[in-house]
């Protein structure tokens, strides 16, 4: 680690930490980085770090903090360090106050090397020699040399611990029984979402918790720095597997039929021994007739520490709502794509070619290379054709979450047969749920070894996705499809009666499912309202349509507002999405909202409701009217009224963004952020 002078300098050191309220003594970190020019923000990259703090604590023990995260107000991997005499609360497992804060700042797009040094510092973390050299350094040279390898310090462990006496295994032959610890072979993988801490502090722990157990590991590190996959041959000759991760680990089918240890990644950091311990004992227990069935679970996951069994919990303690909020963000992070691609595209058809170009025809044999009306529609078309995807990618990738690859099929099947129904990305999120849990309970099925091959391929497939088609079409199609139609009978009924109360209601049906079968009703009852408005410019069906896509416009640019105003309450990719969800909400394509959703479904829905409904009965109040069924601010000429229009869309936007604030500011950090229920935002969250 000697090129790594640039990690630290002397000048990010601070033996005098002062501080000892948490955020007072980040602060005093963050300005030494943005003193030496490794950090562009101050306030942009505390938001950041905040926002990783809010996740889960990052007090390992042991009077150790590391503050970490990714920012795009970093200049350079780097290194901050504080040493505090009465220390400072990270929330750390034992109780016990950090005297030792190392604030490790990554920029969004580091270099593998830089990336490297980083993992090794996370590993070296875990060694009490290295620590007690920074407890009795006495000037910041030595801590900056110390950290650097300038200095003699402990070198990382190596990612294989052998046994004091054991003996190797024969070069071919099955892998030897290992009734208990002695002679124990094990296989592990550790993730953390930004992969930069505790990814590599869970496989120090594990090497030398295996080590004192006598017992042998090898550890695949699923981190920022690189992966180098474990050897099939490893694995097959493994006694049992222990998975410490708060992302999804990758192909974990090559585990199938493996006694398993599932726990969050800072239990592999906390209790690595019991977790080796664990692993042991299901070793001796697993049964050799038989194997489980597929590729998603193993054939035993270990309920540690009163951990619920693999059909609740795949992980140890997790609190049901942080484990279905992991599994809707890994479905939301394969989404996005989606939406931004097909947004955007929509967005632009209509620039080019008015609102007109939704009706136009297919550019499969009507494309005119001359023809900027035949671009807008191959723009439109091809962004449409994205958003077909947007529910059964969201559906599918849910399901996978839920009981990896073997589940994808139902899910995705699941997330179409949604579409097709009308029930829309609500159907979705059921579809994929479903998938899931049910791929996950035929996974535990003990088979015999001759039908155990097929299971994953054939059996599960088939079962799976022929089940889900049943619940989707059956059993929930056809009572959204009664449902609709009595729904637009209700609200043909009450058009003309009460113009305002008739407005809050389309805004509150356009903004709860946001391109689902309420969305469409509301939708379809505005257009076909539209068709029989003739040429009267105040006529009742121009105000319902003006309604209508106004309150669709409100849930993409009130979130969108909501990322900018307070933007630590979102994830660094709802961030993301937030500059997208403007573009999207201003050409009226709700769906730039079912990112934030999917992720918190709980208080977004609400939020873009109270928005929707505001916007839309101002806009019947106010009686703007509106001609084209489509198009957002690319069609503001064809609107009356239109400033009072804008002054409705802006006031919804607002409600929205107001609150969304107000629910998620009130949000109690998750129980998952405490050592023994310890679960991430998203896949996609800084960690």
């Amino acid at each position: 680690m000697n090129d790594t002078g640039g990690l630290i300098t002397p000048a990010l050191v601070d033996l005098y930490l002062a501080p000892e309220e948490k955020s007072e003594a980040l602060r005093a970190l963050a300005q030494r980085l943005v003193a030496e020019g490794r950090v562009t923000d101050l306030d942009g990259f505390l938001a950041d770090i905040a926002a990783r703090e809010a996740q889960a604590p990052t007090g390992l023990g042991d009077g150790i903090g590391i503050p970490h995260c990714r920012s795009a107000h970093v200049t350079r991997p780097s290194l901050a360090f504080g040493r505090s005499a009465r220390g400072v609360d990270f929330d750390a497992p034992d109780g016990r106050p950090a005297d030792l804060v190392f604030m490790i700042a990554a920029p969004d797009g580091a270099d593998d090397d830089h990336l490297r040094i980083l993992a090794g510092l996370a590993r070296r973390l875990m060694d009490p020699v290295f620590t007690g050299a920074l407890r009795e350094a006495t000037d910041p040279s030595s801590v900056a040399a110390l950290v650097n390898g300038d200095e003699t310090a402990p070198p990382p462990g190596p990612a294989v611990v052998p046994a004091p006496a054991v003996v190797p295994a024969p070069a071919a032959g099955p892998a030897p029984e290992a009734p208990g610890h002695g002679g124990l072979r094990l296989v592990a993988v550790t993730s953390c979402p930004t992969g930069i801490a505790h990814t590599y502090m869970a496989a120090k722990a594990l090497e030398q918790a295996a080590a004192r157990a006598g017992a042998e590991i090898l550890v695949e590190t699923q981190g920022s720095a690189g992966s180098t996959p474990l050897d099939p041959a490893v694995i097959a000759a493994a006694d049992a597997v222990i998975l410490a991760h708060d992302v999804e680990v990758r192909d974990r089918a090559r585990f199938a039929g493996k006694p398993t240890v599932d726990v969050g990644v800072k239990a592999g950091v906390n209790r690595a021994d019991e977790l080796v311990a664990e692993a042991a004992r299901l070793a001796a227990q697993a049964g050799p007739g038989t194997v489980a069935a597929g590729t998603a679970a193993p054939s035993t996951v270990a309920p540690v520490a009163g951990s619920a069994g693999p059909g609740d919990s795949r992980r140890t303690n997790e609190h049901w709502a942080s484990r279905l909020r992991k599994y809707l963000m890994t479905g939301v992070s394969y989404m996005i794509p989606f939406v931004a691609a097909g947004g955007l595209l929509i967005a632009l058809g209509f620039a080019i070619g008015g609102y007109g170009i939704a009706s136009a025809p297919s550019v499969l044999g009507h494309f005119d290379w001359t023809s900027s009306h035949s671009w807008a529609a191959l723009l439109f078309q091809t962004g449409k054709t994205s958003f077909g995807f947007l529910v059964p990618i969201l559906s599918g990738y849910i399901a996978y979450a839920v009981a990896d690859r073997a589940a994808l099929a139902a899910g995705v099947v699941g997330g179409a047969v949604a579409v097709a129904v009308g029930a829309g990305f609500l159907g979705g999120i059921v579809s994929g749920l479903a998938a899931g849990f049910l791929v996950l309970w035929m996974v535990r099925w003990r088979v015999p070894r001759a039908i155990a091959g097929i299971m994953p391929v054939v059996v599960i497939p088939l079962l799976s996705v022929a089940a889900v088609g049943l619940l989707m079409f059956v059993l929930v199609g056809s009572p959204i499809a009664t449902a609709m139609n009595g729904l637009t009978d209700w609200l043909n009924g009450l058009s003309g009666t009460n113009a305002v109360l008739l407005g809050v209601l389309l805004g509150a049906m356009m903004a709860f499912d946001m391109g689902g079968p309420l969305n469409k009703v509301a939708y379809t009852f505005a257009a076909g309202a539209l068709t029989a408005a003739g040429s009267t410019p105040d006529a009742g069906s121009l105000k319902v349509m003006a309604a209508v896509m106004a309150a669709g416009m409100t849930p993409p640019l009130g979130l969108a507002l909501a990322t900018v105003v307070r933007s630590r309450l979102f994830t660094r990719e709802e961030r993301e999405n937030g500059k997208a969800a403007w573009v999207l909400g201003a050409s009226f394509i709700t769906e730039g909202a079912i990112p934030f959703a999917a992720a918190d479904p709980l208080r977004v829905i609400p939020a873009g409701m109270a928005g929707s409904m505001v916007t839309g009965g101002l806009t019947m109040a106010f009686g703007s009217t509106l001609r084209a069924p489509h198009g957002g601010i690319w069609v503001l000429p064809l609107i009356g009224s239109p400033v009072l229009y804008v002054v409705a869309i802006a006031a919804g936007t607002v409600v929205t963004a107001g609150t969304v604030i107000v629910l998620k500011g009130l949000r109690r950090p998750a129980p998952a952020a405490t050592e023994e229920a310890s679960v991430p935002e998203a896949t996609l969250v800084a960690a």
